[in-house]
């Protein structure tokens, strides 16, 4: 049974990497250096930060470095704010009675002004902030607080803290919310990783406040999500068309950061129609009309996908009547663009929208298939 959580910060409770990515790119202006994209700062940056320093700035003292760094990030830190499904958690472990840490290497002034925020800092027993290898402060926390390690789970959302669990002993949690990918998280073999901490807290509810079932006597499949049925789950998706016959695409995490269409899961009693409907809605803030479908896949065990799932798709086209679409992201989709079909296929897809946009073009080419 989980009974204390130590947590990491940025990324997992918060949201600081538009602002870190500002300061970085500020730092490396300074030391002569090309700014990164987004992307390319998500590859690149790991903890212990001076790794990250060593590689592309090594000419710059650290001192200087740090200087730079935390100038900027204050005037950048007013975008900090706290993650989606982070506070709710926060009041579930309360509720349970566990104990919570958090372990960080944010530094203690970035940190107390965003708990100034948050407040997040009322539901902590004790904060570790400005600790640069999480590793070399792990041990003592479990020591200075008589913490089971059997009992204790370290939840991130780099390779950084998978590894510190490793040391310590103790399990692990990656989420999907922060600076790595998924290739990256998977690699460092966490016990569970979770698109959010609104998926663990169903984890650990479904599992009596453990990762897993207890005792259940069956092998566990390493890449799965224990709580979620072995069964095919049915779902929708749609090609939406704008006014410019430009199709609207979204980057996910769960998806490996690649590009797809807006749609989830058919609920029970539901008609496929409203559950796309509704979906979309949910996902863009989109209306849609002219619905036509156009295929059904078998989505099974693919890499691409954070967990391991068996999806029947069902795929369509569809329009959105307003003149000037406003897309309203939630939680899952980290950007969105509208691109000619004909220059969707250029992007990195994941594979079933590649299908799907396939089957639609080779469909034009017999006759129009976009609804009008």
């Amino acid at each position: 049974m989980i009974r204390n959580i130590i947590f990491d910060w940025s990324g997992t409770l918060v949201d600081d990497l538009p602002a870190v990515l500002k300061a970085s790119n500020f730092v490396l202006v300074q030391a002569g250096k090309a700014e990164m994209s987004l992307e390319q700062f998500r590859a690149e940056f790991s903890l212990p930060f001076v790794r990250f320093y060593d590689r592309h700035t090594p000419h710059v003292p650290m001192e200087q470095l740090e200087e730079w760094f935390h100038a900027e990030f204050k005037r950048a830190q007013t975008s900090v704010c706290e993650l989606p499904h982070a506070r709710d958690f926060l009041e579930f472990c309360r509720a349970q009675k566990m104990r919570m840490f958090v372990l960080s290497s944010v530094h203690q002034d970035h940190f107390a002004v965003q708990c100034g925020v948050t407040g997040f800092d009322a539901f902590l027993e004790k904060p570790y902030t400005g600790v640069a290898d999480k590793r070399e402060k792990i041990h003592e926390i479990l020591r200075q607080h008589r913490l089971d390690p059997a009992e204790t789970l370290f939840i991130g959302d780099m390779e950084h803290d998978i590894e510190t669990a490793r040391h310590g002993g103790v399990q692990s949690c990656a989420v999907l919310t922060g600076y790595n990918t998924l290739e990256q998280l998977r690699a460092a073999k966490p016990d569970l990783i979770v698109e959010h901490l609104s998926e663990l807290r169903d984890v650990l509810e479904q599992n009596n406040l453990d990762l897993k079932p207890r005792d259940s006597g069956k092998p566990e499949n390493p890449r799965s999500s224990v709580f979620h049925p072995r069964v095919p789950l049915a779902t929708v998706g749609a090609l939406i068309f704008n006014s410019k016959n430009e199709a609207l695409m979204i980057r996910t995490h769960k998806w490996s950061n690649l590009w797809g269409i807006p749609g989830g899961k058919i609920k029970f009693g539901e008609t496929a129609d409203a559950a796309l409907r509704r979906e979309i809605l949910e996902e863009t803030g989109l209306k849609i009309s002219k619905i036509e479908f156009v295929l059904v896949q078998d989505c099974i065990h693919s890499r691409e996908f954070y967990r391991d799932a068996h999806f029947v798709l069902l795929n369509y086209i569809c329009r959105c009547p307003a003149k000037t679409p406003r897309v309203r992201l939630n939680d899952e989709g980290r950007e969105f663009r509208w691109v000619k079909l004909a220059e969707v296929k250029k992007m990195k897809l994941n594979k079933p929208t590649r299908i799907l946009v396939q089957a639609v073009l080779k469909s034009q080419k017999r006759k129009s298939r976009i609804p009008r």
